[in-house]
């Protein structure tokens, strides 16, 4: 828990010396944000592993299979990836790049659904054709 202090107070040093440092140019401001987003997600990583754990033993406890959880578990990765990628394109004046950087998230959980829509348009169709 006082890493996410720790790490909010970071953030929050790092925008006052990337409203500094962007007098002098955006570019230096640009790497400050891309170097703290990194290091927020690897404290991230660390707070998300316990949970990916727990989530691995009640898939053993239940005998689920992983191709159900696996595509939960990667587009949640891929909304925060992205989700962050965005921001840090619109907070450097890119903001189209970050919309376009949603965009393609959303296709690709998409296709990361396809198996389980696949296995649920199955099981429709066994259950319509069994009545």
């Amino acid at each position: 828990m006082s890493s996410f202090f720790q790490v909010a107070g970071g953030v929050l040093l790092s925008v006052i010396l990337g409203l500094t440092l962007s007098k002098y140019g955006k570019d230096f401001s640009v790497v400050l944000i891309l170097l703290v987003s990194c290091m927020v997600l690897a404290v991230m990583a660390a707070y998300l592993e316990p949970i990916i754990d727990f989530v691995g033993e009640l898939l053993r406890l239940s005998e689920l299979q992983n191709e159900l959880l696996t595509p939960v578990l990667k587009a949640t990765a891929i909304g925060i990836v992205a989700e962050i990628a965005s921001l840090i394109c619109t907070d450097s004046g890119n903001a189209a790049l970050g919309k376009s950087i949603q965009l393609l998230a959303v296709a690709v959980i998409l296709w990361l659904a396809l198996p389980l829509l696949r296995s649920l348009l199955e099981l429709m169709q066994r259950m319509l054709g069994n009545i």
